[in-house]
């Protein structure tokens, strides 16, 4: 239950950071509902004090009336007995208690504490209206009605009787033969509470009304407005996937209308520019290989000449036979560019298929140090290989993975400035990585993103020793790009360079994980993972992680 709503949770999350209108008339609704519950409290609230205190002052003015006609009653009268007095008093309290301006008045006539204690005061019992009760006058009350002597007001709820809350007038009166009493006049105000409870309920209803209102109105005109916008956006994300025939529908003359106008221009010329593009790139892969292609008669030709040549240098002067080792060197270098130009071509044209193979990248890796160890020789490196102890198995193209590898190694070599090189290989449960490591030249950040690019180096002036053609890394890219993998490259000026090759253990299947960092342990400088502009399926190609490299082993394996 906790994951079902858990993920309920993010879906809400997503669709409110996903929806323009959802936010807009979500918002809209909760500001005008708070805005309607403060304009009801505050109306509610001045509905409420108003009528209290109109209460107020009609009970003041009726409970004033009420006390001088009973002191005038008490005046005229003249008891003899103190039954008398009681009974005078009991009648007075019955009279007065009949209706008041619009509802009926209770009375209550009491003695103050002290009473009992007047010398020739005749003893009167405390008399009130039906459900009324002395404990129904506040104390507070009754002590400023008792110290002033002039008539006072206050706002309670009675604790019997209708419970209602009820504004309790009292006065001071002068009973024949009983001394001074306090008389206190008491108003319900259920009325004003009814009324009260009326306008409340028309407040919630209308302001609830206003919000449905409010946020049914937002909900159209954003809808209005974001439709069009909706629109557009999927028409950019389908263009953006190739679809160059998606226009926006253009309805009368107002700003939407301008848009889809607008949109629909830039989609043609769009169109029309890529279609010349396209076009061109056409022409140019046909002319590479086609070029290619003739080549490769004349460069036979030549090749056999040139190697009848180079047997037979022995029997020329030194100088001719310095130029033909020279012509043979030549002949294979343009005999590799002739080839990398083939495969590019094929690359560019789409033609490249995967023959993928389970294969355990170790023993890949292992023959590629291996054909290059005569080349590392040479050039004055050590490679020193690390490989994990278990299989590192994955379905992969044999022939392209070596030739990834072989072009990385080479690479390593040309600008390992004689230093070691280390080869790493790690695998997890969704993928294979290899590292080649060199502490040569290195790379400043802002060449990384160029390190792909075809015929570009890093140094022009620095001449290519080892034969590269110069598409090494961008056959390299290609070959990794057919395995749905990653082709990654760190550097930094002086301290050398560190590709990684990430590739799938299984064909068709993403990337999601890394398990070889690309930056070494200690830096935090730039990763390019592609040339500039180009988008890579997977997980995206960011600083590698901070897993500790495997220790580095001889080429055999042993430490």
């Amino acid at each position: 239950m906790r994951a079902l709503r858990r993920g309920a949770g993010r879906g809400l999350l997503r669709r409110w950071r996903g929806s323009l209108q959802l936010r807009v008339v979500a918002t809209t609704t909760a500001l005008g509902l708070l805005v309607a519950v403060a304009v009801g409290t505050y109306l509610l609230d001045a509905v409420a004090d108003g009528l209290v205190e109109e209460r107020r002052r009609v009970a003041l003015a009726d409970a004033a009336r009420a006390a001088a006609t009973a002191q005038a009653q008490f005046d005229a009268s003249t008891p003899g007995t103190a039954a008398d007095v009681e009974q005078l008093a009991g009648d007075v309290v019955s009279a007065l208690e009949g209706p008041g301006p619009d509802r009926l008045r209770g009375v209550l006539l009491l003695a103050p504490p002290d009473a009992a204690g007047d010398e020739g005061a005749a003893p009167v019992r405390d008399l009130a209206s039906d459900g009324l009760s002395p404990a129904d006058v506040p104390d507070p009350l009754r002590r400023a009605v008792r110290t002033s002597g002039v008539q006072q007001v206050q706002l309670t709820d009675l604790s019997g009787g209708t419970g209602a809350p009820s504004l309790v007038v009292g006065s001071t009166v002068t009973l024949p033969r009983a001394g001074e009493r306090e008389l206190y006049f008491v108003y319900p105000l259920t009325s004003e509470q009814r009324t009260t409870g009326l306008v409340r309920t028309t407040l919630a209803g209308g302001g609830l009304a206003l919000v449905v209102l409010v946020g049914t109105l937002t909900w159209v005109v954003t809808r209005l407005v974001v439709q069009p916008v909706r629109e557009a956006a999927g028409k950019a994300e389908r263009l953006a996937g190739g679809h160059l025939d998606e226009r926006m529908r253009t309805r009368g003359s107002d700003d939407f209308a301008r848009l889809a106008a607008a949109f629909n221009g830039m989609a043609a010329g769009m169109q029309e520019h890529i279609g010349r593009l396209e076009e061109l790139s056409r022409l140019q892969q046909r002319f590479v290989s086609d070029v290619s292609h003739e080549l490769r008669t004349p460069l036979t030709t030549i090749r056999m000449a040139g190697e009848v040549l180079h047997d037979a240098r022995s029997g020329f002067d030194p100088v001719a036979a310095r130029s033909a080792e020279l012509l043979m060197t030549q002949l294979e270098r343009f005999d590799t560019l002739l080839s990398d130009l083939l495969e590019i071509s094929r690359f560019d044209a789409g033609a490249a298929a995967l023959e993928p193979d389970p294969q355990d990248v170790r023993a890949l890796v292992h023959r590629v140090v291996d054909f290059t160890a005569a080349l590392a020789e040479r050039r004055g490196s050590t490679v020193l290989v690390s490989a994990p102890a278990s299989p590192c198995t994955a379905e992969v193209d044999a022939r392209r993975i070596e030739r990834v590898l072989r072009n990385l190694l080479g690479n390593a070599v040309e600008h390992g400035e004689s230093r070691p090189i280390e080869v790493t290989v790690a695998c997890d449960e969704w993928a294979v990585a290899v590292g080649v490591r060199d502490h040569g030249v290195g790379l400043a950040p802002a060449q990384l993103p160029r390190v792909f690019d075809r015929f570009w180096r890093a140094d022009p002036a620095r001449a290519r020793t080892t034969g590269g053609s110069g598409l090494g890394l961008a056959i390299a890219l290609e070959d990794t790009r057919l395995h749905d993998g990653r082709l990654e490259v760190w550097g930094s000026p002086g301290h050398g360079c560190h590709f990684v090759l990430t590739v799938p253990r299984s064909v068709g299947r993403p990337l999601r994980s890394r398990p070889l960092p690309v930056v070494p342990l200690g830096w935090r400088e730039p990763v390019a993972a592609l040339p500039a502009g180009r988008s890579w399926p997977g997980p995206g190609a960011g600083g590698g992680g901070g897993a500790r490299p495997a220790p580095v082993t001889g080429a055999d394996g042993a430490p």
